[in-house]
C-alpha cells in the first residue's frame, strides 16, 4: 500500500462525519476543542459579570445593581469561573494534548469523552439560563446551607445550580476516568512511567484527584436537593442534620479542586520551560514526587476553610499544619523550574512571557496562602476581600497564565502558524498590570475589614480610593484579555507560516501534523527514551510514512495499542468505537430529566429516568464482539499485531469500570461519612433508631448476594481458566439469586418506619437503601444483558472478556451492601448496647 492509499484510507475510518454528522463525532481532537472553545465562551460570560461586580463597587453608595441581583451575579460569577470554565477547559486542554504526547490516535473511551461533552454543554446551558431568566441563585457558588435552603431561598435558583451543577460534574468524572486508563493502558510502546511526558503525570494526578474528589459534592448536592425537593433534612439542626455537614462535603471536594486547576496549569509550565531553557528539567524524578505528594495533600486540607465554624481546636492545629505542608511539594516544583532557567539558554518567546509572569503571580499567591494557614490571622481576615485576592492570585496566577502561555505555545499545533509576538507582548502587559491593579490592592482592603460579599459600603469606611483603583484594574485586565482573544483570532488568518516543531519541543505532539490529522499517527513508533523529538528529529517524517507499528487499516477498525501500565511494554491492540449518536441523545435525555426535576413534574422525571436508562443499556449494547466494534473474522491470527483487548481478559473496559468504582467508592464513602457525623458530632444529633429496620430481612439478603457473587467469580475463573460449557445457565441462576436479593432488599425498605421529613439519620438511612437498590439493580439488569449476549454470540468460552469486566461490579456491590449492613445497621445497635 502507498503512503497517500494508506493516509486515505485512514482518514476514511477516522474522519468525522461531514455536515449534522460533526454532532456524532467522538474523536478526541474534535471533542476537546469543543470543550476549550464553550469553555471560553463560558468564561467571558464569567467576566462580563466581574466587571458588573466592579463597576458597583467602584464607588459608595451604587446603585447599579440591588442586594439581590449583585447576590445572583457575584454566586453566578463564581459559579461559571470554577465549574464551568476551570475545570473543562483543563480537561479539555488534557484530552487534546495527552494522546498527542503518549503517542496514541484517541482516548480509550471516545463516546464517553462525546458524552462528557454534552452532559457538560446541557449543564451550563441550565445553570446559565437562570441567570437569563432573572430567577438565578443568590446564595453564593459554594451554596451554604441554610442560606440555600428552602426556608432561605425558596425560589427555584438553588435547584438550578444543584441540579446544573451534578450534570457537569457528570462529565468532569467521566473525563477524569478517560484520562486515568488512557495514560495508563495506551502509552507507545517502550514509553515507560518513567519515560512519560511530565504533563501526562500532572494530567494524571488531576484524573484521579477528579475521581475521588467530586463525588462529596455530587452527594451533598443531591442531598441538598433532596431537603429543598422532599423536606429531608439532612442539614436541619432541629431533626438532627446539621448545617456543618454541607461545609465539610463542599470541602471534601473544593480543595482538591484548587490543585485540580493548578496541577494541569504546572504541568503545562513544566513542559514549556524546558523547551525554551534548550534543556530538560533539571529534576524530572522530584518533581513527579512532588505531584503525587500534592495530590495526597490536597485531600487533608478541607477544613482550612473552616477554621472559623467553632470546630475543636486540635482540628484546627492539624489542618494548619497540612495546609502549610503542602506549601512543600509546591516549593519543589518552584526549585525545579528555576534551576531548569538557571541552567539553561533561554529563549524569550512570547509563551515564556506568560510562564513568567506565572511564576511571579503564583508565588505572592502562596505566600498569602501560608498566612492564611495560620488560624488567628484567618480568624482576623475570614470572608474579606483578603481572601478574594489570595485564591484570584492563585487560581488566575496559577492557572490563567500558564493557560494563555499554552494557548500561544500550541496555536502553531492548531493551526499551522505562529502567533504575532506584537499584539502577544501588549496583551500580556496590560494582563499583567491589569491583574496587579486589581487584586493587589484587595489585600489592602481586606486588612482594612472590607467583607467578600456586600453589595455596598458608605464613603467613610475609607475603602473608597481602593475600590476604585481595583475596579480599574478590571478593565485593563478585561481588556488585556479580550486582545488575547482578537490575537488569536487574527492569527488564523495572518499569522506567519510555522514550520515542523517550531519550537523545537521534545514531545511527541509535534510529529502528529500542523494541524493534526484525525489519527494523530498514520504509524505508532516505539520509544526508547523521554526525549523522542530530541533524540530521534527523524519521527516528524517516518511516523506519517507509516514506518512503524499498527499502520494496516483494511479491516476498517480504530485501533491503537494497549500497553503495560508500569513498563509500557506492548500486550495488546485496542479497538474503539467510531462515531455514534448515542452520546447526544443520552445527554440530552438526561437534561430533560433535569429540566423535569426542576419544574417538579415528578411523574414525567420518572418516564425519563427509565427512558435514559434504557438508552444507556442500548448505548452499552454496542461494545465487544458487536458488529459495529470488532466481530470475528477468520484471518485475525494471520496479523502479526497483538491480540484483539476483546479477545483477551485484559482490557480498557475492565480498566474503566475499575476506575469508575473507585469514583462510586468516593461517593459511598461520603455518605457513610455524613452518617457518622450526624449521629457522632452533629451538635443534635441522636442515635439512629435501627430497630425499624429489619435484621433479618438484611442478612437474607446479604447472604443471597454472597451466593450470587461467589458463583459469578466461579464462572469467570473457570472461563479464565480454559472455558465453563454451562456457564450461560449458571449465569441465569446469578441473575435469579440476586433478584431473591433485590426482593428482600426493597421488603426491608418498604417494612421500616423511617421518618424522612422529622429525623436526619433516617433520611440518610433512605439514601442508603436507594443506593444499595441501584447497584444490585444494576448488576442483575448488566447480567441479564449478558445472557442475551451468549445468544448472540459476542461472548462464548474463548470470547469471555465481557464476563472479566462485569465482576468488579458484582465485587463492589456485594462490598457496599455489608459495609452498609455494619455502618448502618449493626455499629448503632453495638453502640446502643454498649
Amino acid at each position: 500500500m502507498s503512503n497517500q492509499q494508506l493516509h486515505h484510507r485512514m482518514a476514511k475510518v477516522w474522519d468525522n462525519l461531514p455536515g449534522w454528522g460533526n454532532l456524532a463525532a467522538v474523536n478526541h481532537t474534535s471533542i476537546s476543542k469543543r470543550f476549550m472553545l464553550t469553555g471560553i465562551a463560558f468564561f467571558f460570560v464569567g467576566i462580563t459579570l466581574a466587571m458588573l461586580i466592579r463597576t458597583q463597587l467602584a464607588k459608595p453608595g451604587q446603585s447599579l445593581l440591588d442586594a439581590d441581583v449583585y447576590a445572583q451575579v457575584f454566586t453566578m460569577h463564581g459559579t461559571i469561573m470554577m465549574f464551568l470554565f476551570a475545570i473543562p477547559v483543563l480537561e479539555g486542554a488534557a484530552m487534546y494534548l495527552v494522546p498527542k504526547m503518549i503517542g496514541t490516535r484517541d482516548l480509550v473511551f471516545p463516546r464517553l469523552s462525546a458524552f462528557g461533552y454534552y452532559c457538560y454543554l446541557f449543564g451550563g446551558l441550565i445553570v446559565l439560563s437562570s441567570l437569563v431568566l432573572g430567577i438565578a441563585p443568590s446564595s453564593g457558588w459554594f451554596m451554604y446551607t441554610p442560606l440555600s435552603g428552602a426556608e432561605y431561598s425558596p425560589g427555584p435558583g438553588s435547584d438550578f445550580w444543584l441540579l446544573g451543577i451534578t450534570f457537569v460534574e457528570i462529565s468532569a468524572v467521566s473525563a477524569g476516568i478517560e484520562l486515568t486508563v488512557s495514560i495508563l493502558r495506551t502509552r507507545a510502546p517502550g514509553m515507560s512511567l518513567a519515560k512519560m511526558p511530565i504533563f501526562c503525570w500532572y494530567i494524571l494526578a488531576m484524573a484521579l484527584m477528579i475521581v475521588f474528589g467530586f463525588p462529596p459534592l455530587i452527594l451533598a448536592s443531591i442531598l441538598l436537593e433532596l431537603e429543598r425537593a422532599a423536606q429531608m433534612p439532612f442539614f436541619d439542626p432541629a431533626a438532627g442534620g446539621d448545617p456543618l455537614l454541607w461545609q465539610h462535603l463542599f470541602w471534601l471536594f473544593g480543595h482538591p479542586e484548587v490543585y485540580i486547576i493548578f496541577l494541569p496549569a504546572a504541568g503545562i509550565v513544566s513542559t514549556i520551560l524546558p523547551v525554551f531553557a534548550g534543556r530538560p528539567l533539571a529534576g524530572y524524578r522530584w518533581l513527579v514526587l512532588s505531584v503525587i505528594t500534592t495530590g495526597f495533600i490536597s485531600f487533608g486540607l478541607w477544613v482550612h476553610h473552616m477554621f472559623t465554624v467553632g470546630i475543636p481546636q486540635l482540628a484546627q492545629a492539624f489542618f494548619s499544619v497540612a495546609s502549610m505542608l503542602v506549601a512543600v511539594p509546591t516549593a519543589i516544583q518552584v526549585f525545579v523550574w528555576m534551576a531548569t532557567l538557571w541552567t539553561g539558554r533561554v529563549r524569550f518567546e512570547l509563551p515564556m512571557l506568560w510562564i513568567c509572569g506565572f511564576l511571579f503571580i503564583f508565588v505572592c499567591g502562596g505566600l498569602t496562602g501560608v498566612m492564611l494557614a495560620l488560624v488567628p490571622f484567618d480568624w482576623q481576615v475570614h470572608d474579606t476581600h483578603f481572601v478574594i485576592a489570595h485564591f484570584h492570585y492563585v487560581l488566575i496566577g496559577g492557572m490563567l497564565f500558564p493557560l494563555i502561555g499554552a494557548l500561544y505555545y500550541w496555536l502553531p499545533l492548531l493551526s499551522g502558524r505562529k502567533p504575532s509576538m506584537q499584539l502577544g507582548k501588549w496583551a500580556f502587559a496590560l494582563v499583567f498590570i491589569g491583574f496587579n491593579g486589581t487584586f493587589l490592592l484587595m489585600h489592602l482592603t481586606g486588612l482594612l475589614g472590607m467583607p467578600r460579599r456586600v453589595f455596598t459600603y458608605q464613603s467613610e469606611q475609607g475603602w473608597d480610593w481602593l475600590n476604585l483603583s481595583s475596579s480599574v484594574g478590571g478593565f485593563v485586565l478585561a481588556t488585556g484579555l479580550v486582545m488575547v482573544a482578537l490575537d488569536v483570532i487574527l492569527h488564523f488568518k495572518f499569522g506567519p507560516k510555522a514550520k515542523p516543531n517550531p519550537w523545537r519541543a521534545d514531545t511527541l505532539e509535534w510529529a502528529a501534523g500542523m494541524p493534526p490529522l484525525s489519527y494523530n499517527f498514520a504509524s505508532i513508533p516505539t520509544i526508547k527514551t523521554r526525549h523522542p523529538l530530541w533524540d530521534s528529529p527523524g519521527l516528524i517524517q517516518s511516523i506519517p510514512a507509516g514506518a512503524h507499528g499498527l499502520a494496516r487499516i483494511e479491516h476498517g477498525r480504530r485501533e491503537l495499542y494497549g500497553t503495560e501500565a508500569i513498563s509500557g511494554k506492548l500486550k495488546t491492540v485496542f479497538h474503539i468505537p467510531t462515531h455514534s449518536w448515542w452520546p447526544l441523545i443520552c445527554a440530552a435525555v438526561l437534561a430533560g430529566l433535569c429540566i423535569s426535576l426542576l419544574t417538579r413534574q415528578y411523574l414525567l422525571a420518572v418516564g425519563v429516568t427509565a427512558t435514559a436508562a434504557a438508552l444507556l443499556f442500548r448505548w452499552s449494547w454496542e461494545n465487544g464482539t458487536h458488529k459495529t466494534m470488532a466481530p470475528l473474522t477468520d484471518n485475525e491470527s494471520d496479523s502479526d499485531e497483538p491480540p484483539l483487548h476483546s479477545r483477551t481478559a485484559d482490557g480498557p473496559g475492565l480498566w474503566g469500570i475499575m476506575v469508575m468504582l473507585m469514583a462510586d467508592g468516593a461517593l459511598y464513602l461520603s455518605l457513610v461519612f455524613g452518617w457518622l457525623y450526624l449521629w457522632t458530632v452533629s451538635p443534635n444529633g441522636e442515635l439512629p433508631d435501627t430497630s425499624s429496620v429489619s435484621r433479618p430481612l438484611m442478612l437474607t439478603s446479604g447472604i443471597f448476594l454472597t451466593l450470587g457473587t461467589l458463583l459469578y467469580r466461579n464462572i469467570e475463573q473457570k472461563l479464565r481458566g480454559g472455558g465453563d460449557s454451562g456457564f450461560s445457565k449458571k449465569l441465569y441462576t446469578v441473575c435469579a439469586l440476586t433478584v431473591c436479593h433485590l426482593g428482600l432488599l426493597i421488603w426491608a425498605m418498604v417494612a421500616s418506619d423511617l421518618k424522612l421529613t422529622s429525623r436526619a439519620a433516617d433520611a440518610v438511612m433512605l439514601v442508603m437503601f436507594a443506593f444499595l437498590i441501584f447497584h444490585s439493580g444494576m448488576s442483575v439488569v448488566a447480567s441479564l444483558l449478558q445472557t442475551w449476549r451468549i445468544k448472540q454470540g459476542h461472548i462464548s468460552q474463548t470470547l469471555f472478556y465481557e464476563v472479566s469486566v462485569l465482576y468488579p461490579l458484582w465485587l463492589y456491590t456485594l462490598g457496599i451492601f455489608w459495609v452498609s449492613v455494619c455502618s448502618f445497621v449493626l455499629l448503632p445497635a453495638w453502640w446502643e448496647a454498649a
